[in-house]
């Protein structure tokens, strides 16, 4: 059974709050109970997000940038000025999904209030392996976002919910 762990970076939770419904909605797609846990790659596990979020009305990929000829970065998913991304890449793109937030919120584009940063525990990552056999290994974990979110404090002023995904 998936849980959630929760860290609020720039009062991202209060600014959530103000949009219960779709804090509620991000949380209950990331621990439907329909997930099969057993047979989650991080593919796969990427696929039924983007099924059930594009199921709820979010917008899958919207473009960070407006203009055509800008580099071609992309958000996970954008619904009413919320951006979620979801982490499950390797660890070294923590500062490129950052700053895609940073972006989106910058005065020009305008776009989001509130960043939604969806990765796994460390303690997911392991389970994973032991139980299951689907390697995880050297993906961003929440411990590390949390660990490094802060140092970022210069560069990153929107608020970022970071959610984690644990068993």
């Amino acid at each position: 059974m998936l849980r959630l762990r929760r860290f609020s970076y720039r009062f991202a939770e209060q600014v959530l709050n103000s949009k219960l419904a779709l804090k509620q909605e991000i949380e209950n797609i990331l621990i439907d109970p329909s997930i099969d846990v057993s047979s989650l790659s991080r593919p796969q596990f990427n696929s039924i997000l983007e099924e059930k979020f594009v199921v709820k009305g979010w917008e899958s990929q919207p473009p960070v940038f407006d203009e055509p000829k800008d580099p071609a970065a992309k958000m996970g998913y954008l619904k009413e000025r919320v951006g979620i991304e979801v982490g499950f890449g390797h660890a070294s793109f923590i500062g490129i999904d950052l700053l895609k937030f940073q972006v989106a919120s910058y005065s020009g584009l305008d776009k989001i209030d509130v960043g939604v940063f969806v990765v796994t525990t460390k303690n997911f990552q392991k389970k994973m392996k032991r139980d299951y056999n689907k390697n995880w290994e050297g993906s961003l974990s929440f411990e590390k976002v949390v660990k490094y979110l802060p140092h970022f404090k210069s560069a990153i002023q929107l608020p970022i919910y970071v959610i984690g995904i644990d068993m």
